[in-house]
């Protein structure tokens, strides 16, 4: 059902903890699975994504997920993290069974809303950066919570 990579980041995630004075946090969740994420970034003064962390509250997949998003941004300039989309994340895992694949949104939405909060931070414009949502569950589901 997963894949060794699913597992290995599941069962040996990196990068988990939290930065303190991050220059970045975004906070993602699916109110659908109960999935929550959060990712804290170190951005230096070149733009560079010098450290990343995540906090993850959900099922394997939403912790394999969130390691190897870390690994995907550490060391990419701002504007290559906003390029890491949920199929890389899911392409670098060897796959998600269909029923997880909300897991690498939510991996990939955790990046843009730390970015967001970094941009907000520092009064800046990322280009390509939309305001992210909090909760990835469909639409017509968020009405019912």
């Amino acid at each position: 059902m997963y894949s060794e990579k699913v597992m290995d980041h599941f069962q040996h995630p990196r990068n988990v903890g939290e930065i303190e004075n991050a220059s970045g946090v975004g906070t993602v969740g699916n109110a659908k699975c109960g999935d929550i994420m959060r990712m804290y970034l170190d951005i230096d003064d070149d733009g560079i994504i010098r450290d990343c962390k995540f906090k993850t509250f959900g099922c394997g997949a939403a912790v394999a997920t969130s390691s190897m998003a870390t690994e995907l941004v550490m060391g990419k300039t701002i504007q290559e993290a906003l390029e890491v989309t949920n199929k890389a994340v899911m392409e670098a895992l060897d796959g998600l069974p269909p029923v997880k694949v909300h897991c690498s949104l939510l991996a990939e939405e955790a990046i843009h809303a730390a970015l967001w909060d970094y941009a907000e931070k520092h009064g800046i414009k990322i280009e390509g950066l939309e305001k992210p949502k909090s909760d990835i569950s469909e639409e017509e589901e968020e009405e019912d919570y």
